[in-house]
C-alpha cells in the first residue's frame, strides 16, 4: 500500500485554525490512518479549529472541533448542534462546550450550517433528503463523526450528540438513523425525529405539535433503523414558556422514544428542583434510558449557568442561550460521565 506525503501548504490548505491560525494540523494520509502516538503528541489549539475537508459533504456543512492537549488514551466525542440565527463558534463561547472539554478531557465536534443552506441558519431537519441515512446534512455530520474517529483517539464507545432548536431535531434524526453510533443524546428545545416533511408543516408543528398517535412515532424510528440491537439513551430538555418551538413536541419525543423501545408509558419517576422537574425512564436493569427536563417559566433556548471558572453567561449575547438555575451543558456532562 502506497502512503502518500501531504505537502505542507496543502495540509495548511484542509485544516484551517479559527483562532489560531499560525498552528499547523496533521492530516489523515489518502491510504492510511495517522497513528495513536502521533496523535497523542499532537498540538492543540486553545479554541474551535476548522476542518476544510472531511469527505464528501452532501449536506455542504461547515465543520469544527476542539481536541483538548495532554489527553492520554481514548477520549469522548460530544457532536454539538446548534440552533437558527446561531453559528458554532458563537455557540461555542456562549454555551460553555469547549471550556468543559479542556476542563474534562473531551473532543467537542460542531457542525455548522451556512446561509446558502438556509437562510436563517437552520439546520434543514424538515427536508426528508437533508435527515437520510448518509445523505443529506446527516451524512455530512456522520462524515465529520468518522473523520474525527479517525484522526483522534476517540473511544467509540462514548460517542454523544446535543442540539439546540432546529439542531435539535436533527439530533433526533442522528439518533433514530445511526443508533449504533451514538451512546446518548439531547434534544433541547427541539423536534422528534419525522416531526415534518416540508417548510410549511414544519411551521406549523413547531407552533402546534402534532395530532399524530404515540405509537406512530416509534414507528418512525423503528422504520429507519429495523435491525438496531440498542437505542441511546435520550434526554429531553424544553422550556413549559417556550414560544417558537411548542412543548407539545418534548412530549411527543417522550412518546417517540418510549415506543421505540416498547416500554410501556408510564409517567416516569418524578424528581423536582429548583426551576423545575426531571422525569426519568429506567430499564430492567436500573440504566436511565429517556428523561424529560421540564424547566418552568422558561423560554426557548439552551439553559446555561456559570460552567467554569472565568466564564460567565452574562456576556452571553446569544438570544438563544439563556441563564438558568440548571445549566444544560454542565448536568449533560455529569450524566454522560464525563466529568474528570
Amino acid at each position: 500500500m502506497m502512503n502518500f506525503k501531504v505537502p505542507s501548504r496543502l495540509r495548511r490548505l484542509l485544516v484551517d485554525s479559527v483562532e489560531l491560525p499560525q498552528l499547523k494540523f496533521p492530516m489523515m494520509q489518502p491510504q492510511s490512518q495517522p497513528s495513536r502516538r502521533r496523535l497523542s503528541t499532537r498540538p492543540s489549539p486553545q479554541r474551535l479549529t476548522e476542518v476544510l475537508w472531511f469527505g464528501r459533504n452532501p449536506g455542504d456543512l461547515r465543520m469544527l472541533e476542539y481536541v483538548p492537549p495532554g489527553v492520554k488514551g481514548p477520549m469522548p466525542l460530544v457532536v454539538v448542534l446548534h440552533g437558527c440565527h446561531q453559528n458554532a463558534e458563537d455557540f461555542d463561547r456562549a454555551s460553555g462546550w469547549t471550556a468543559l472539554a479542556r476542563q474534562h478531557g473531551f473532543a467537542v465536534l460542531y457542525a455548522e450550517q451556512k446561509a446558502s443552506n438556509n437562510p436563517n441558519l437552520c439546520f434543514n431537519w424538515f427536508r426528508p433528503s437533508m435527515v437520510t441515512r448518509d445523505r443529506g446534512e446527516l451524512g455530512s455530520i456522520r462524515e465529520m463523526i468518522d473523520f474525527s474517529r479517525h484522526l483522534h483517539a476517540i473511544d467509540d464507545s462514548r460517542i454523544f450528540v446535543m442540539g439546540l432548536s432546529a439542531g435539535g431535531a436533527v439530533a433526533a434524526a442522528l439518533l433514530a438513523t445511526y443508533p449504533e453510533l451514538f451512546a446518548a443524546g439531547a434534544i433541547i428545545g427541539g423536534l422528534p425525529f419525522g416531526a415534518a416533511r416540508d417548510a410549511i408543516s414544519a411551521l406549523d408543528v413547531m407552533k402546534r405539535g402534532s395530532s399524530r398517535p404515540a405509537e406512530k412515532w416509534g414507528e418512525l424510528v423503528r422504520e429507519v433503523s429495523p435491525e438496531a440491537a440498542r437505542y441511546p439513551a435520550v434526554s429531553i430538555w424544553h422550556g413549559d414558556a417556550d414560544d417558537v418551538v411548542s412543548f407539545a413536541n418534548a412530549e411527543a419525543s417522550v412518546a417517540q422514544w418510549l415506543t421505540a423501545r416498547e416500554r410501556p408509558r408510564t409517567k416516569g419517576r418524578l424528581r423536582l428542583f429548583e426551576g423545575g422537574e426531571r422525569r426519568e425512564w429506567r430499564d430492567d436493569y436500573g440504566h436511565m434510558i429517556l428523561e424529560l427536563v421540564t424547566l418552568t417559566d422558561f423560554g426557548h433556548g439552551l439553559p446555561v449557568g456559570s460552567i467554569v471558572e472565568g466564564w460567565e453567561p452574562a456576556n452571553n449575547t446569544e438570544r438563544y442561550i439563556l441563564p438558568a438555575a440548571l445549566s444544560a451543558p454542565e448536568e449533560l456532562v455529569k450524566g454522560w460521565k464525563l466529568a474528570a
